[in-house]
């Protein structure tokens, strides 16, 4: 049981003398890592360690390191020295590593890990055990909640928090402190504290990696804003779709309970908080708070309009208030650093740090967080490492199927709130996805048109047709169909969409479609015009052709599904047009580059 700051420092102490006297070999065992093999990388040094007896090596299951470009990764820590990171370990590469340990060398880093990055957020993941309580309060755990229950009033906390200028990092971008204090202000015999981890944008990993990598830090977040609100109970909707989050959750939870960190008379103070998982079914309008809420309640999950706000009547009518999990995980770094030290991270009115997950056609995939206004080619060139195959970059699209797609003229653009909505996108909740010469702009308009049409809960009109309607010109320009008129449908419905939906997702839907119209223009053209896909994506808009290179070797007649290819050995061969479905399978299959796509 942890009762006084005593028992705190007790726990980080021996965890600190411990560490110390200890060589450290830490495997990132997040999903994507396990995925890569990092659990068959695990269990190889378990079995090595358990057989050789050895009790001077230490092995650490952590969350994500964020280098999803080189997974597995470990990461090994003789006594007293730096850590290096090692990336792409097989059993090859970990056996040698543990004979390296024994003679007691390591070699460099072998990743790439940029400097610009600055973890507050990500401070524990892929450091600490999140299965482990005691690792977790060695790295400053229950703290923040220790210092609010003991020395700060309910108004203190919701100052500070204020005073920081933390923003949602769901999205809406609203201040933090002001929501808490909404919620504050309602009396009532029931308050709820609600975390929102339903990540839905495709490419999107954030929220899931900071539960499976440090799960403690969003239980005391959510502990300390129903001591400043005045709710005894937290709810973290999570999809289901989580099954690692939701078991590091359950865990940190028990062990939470077990300390008395959670429960009844909290550090003796007679605070009482508890936390329950509610687990969601993977619905991307489900983000948004009021539909969330109806989910939890049992209903369908569907926005309602507002005033009254969830701060009012939430869950079951109660006060509620909802943030997501990037935003909770801001909190203890807060309370115990203060204001003024995030407030002087990132810019005026952005303030800290924001996670995203690098996504695309960029070398170094994976987690990061970095400063807000950091600009976007810092984040793709010097983080990412560049476009991946040397290809030249296109677009990014920020803020998920809700954001815009930003240019090569864009990549100086500071990353805020405020700058990306100027240029058309938004924030978001943080996937940015890189796209290079050979993606095709009007097919990224209408894959992501495809996935809220999908998502759509269809309660409004604007939502429920207007959007279709998007979808289904769309389909009919890449599929050579469309003409000039269809261009001005498209900026006219989207303008309208975006004014008359009822939530944030059917009014910033057409995102995509009108930052593609406004910075792609002349490919919307080639489609409607030319009844061509300059980047040669669009099927029905392709055509494959055999060149003069040819020397009738016969291999892509012999992968042609439908017998289009036609030619006898050692001849130039010929595509009959009206068999070819333009699969590309002939256009792999030759090894002379003798086949054309254009």
């Amino acid at each position: 049981m942890v009762s006084t700051i005593n028992d705190l420092n007790a726990i980080k102490d021996r965890m600190t003398a411990d560490g110390g006297r200890k060589t450290l070999i830490k495997v990132s065992m997040s999903t994507c890592g396990i995925t890569a093999g990092a659990d068959t990388v695990f269990n190889f040094f378990k079995e090595e360690l358990d057989r050789e007896g050895k009790d001077d090596i230490e092995l650490v299951s952590t969350g994500c390191m964020g280098l999803c470009h080189s997974e597995p990764t470990i990461e090994v820590r003789l006594p007293g020295e730096k850590g290096e990171i090692y990336g792409d370990v097989d059993l090859k590469k970990a056996e040698k590593i543990l004979k390296d340990i024994k003679y007691k060398k390591t070699h460099k880093t072998d990743v790439f890990v940029s400097d610009k990055l600055e973890k507050i957020v990500l401070r524990n993941c892929g450091f600490i055990d999140p299965e482990n309580i005691d690792d977790a309060i060695s790295h400053d755990a229950y703290y923040a909640l220790h210092k609010v229950l003991t020395e700060m009033s309910r108004e203190d906390v919701i100052k500070e928090v204020t005073d920081s200028g933390l923003r949602g990092r769901g999205g809406g971008g609203f201040s933090t402190g002001m929501k808490w204090k909404f919620a504050y202000n309602y009396d009532s015999d029931k308050k709820y504290v609600v975390c929102n981890a339903d990540e839905g944008d495709p490419g999107a990993f954030m929220d899931r990696s900071v539960l499976e990598g440090d799960p403690h830090s969003v239980l005391e977040a959510m502990a300390i804003c129903g001591y400043a609100i005045g709710s005894d109970e937290g709810i973290i909707y999570i999809r289901a779709e989580y099954p690692l989050a939701i078991e590091r959750l359950e865990k940190a939870i028990a062990q939470a309970k077990e300390y008395g960190l959670l429960g009844e008379d909290i550090f003796g103070t007679g605070f009482n908080f508890k936390i329950r998982l509610k687990y969601g079914a993977g619905a991307f309008v489900c983000g948004e708070e009021t539909a969330l809420i109806h989910s939890m309640e049992g209903k369908r999950g569907e926005p309602t309009l507002k005033p009254p706000f969830p701060a009012e009547a939430g869950y079951w009518e109660k006060p509620t208030n909802v943030n997501n999990v990037e935003t909770y995980a801001n909190i203890p770094a807060i309370i115990n650093r203060g204001a003024k030290w995030f407030k002087g991270i990132g810019t005026e009115n952005s303030a800290g740090t924001k996670v995203f997950a690098l996504a695309g056609k960029v070398k170094n995939v994976g987690l990061i967080e970095v400063p807000m206004g950091t600009s976007l080619k810092e984040v793709i060139f010097d983080i990412g490492g560049g476009i991946a195959g040397n290809r030249k970059f296109k677009a990014v699209q920020t803020g998920g199927p809700s954001g815009g797609c930003l240019t090569e003229n864009d990549l100086d653009t500071p990353i805020d709130f405020d700058t990306l909505k100027e240029k058309g996108s938004m924030m978001g909740s943080g996937g940015m996805i890189v796209m290079d010469e050979q993606d095709c702009m009007v097919a990224v308009a209408k894959f992501y048109l495809g996935f809220t049409v999908d998502e759509s809960c269809g309660k409004c009109t604007p939502c429920r047709i207007g959007n279709k309607r998007l979808y289904e010109i769309l389909d009919r320009i890449t599929k050579g169909d469309g003409n000039l008129d269809d261009l001005k449908l498209l900026r006219d419905l989207s303008k309208t969409i975006k004014r008359a939906s009822l939530c944030g997702l059917g009014k910033t839907a057409p995102n995509p479609v009108l930052s593609t119209l406004n910075n792609f223009y002349d490919e919307y053209e080639a489609h409607v015009k030319d009844k061509k896909c300059p980047a040669t994506v669009c099927t029905n808009l392709i055509q494959f052709t055999i060149t003069d290179k040819c020397i009738g070797c016969t291999a892509c007649a012999k992968v042609c599904p439908t017998e289009a290819i036609l030619g006898r050995v050692k001849e130039k061969h010929y595509i009959y047009q009206e068999r070819c479905i333009k699969c590309g399978a002939c256009y792999n299959a030759c090894k002379f580059n003798a086949i054309k796509k254009a």
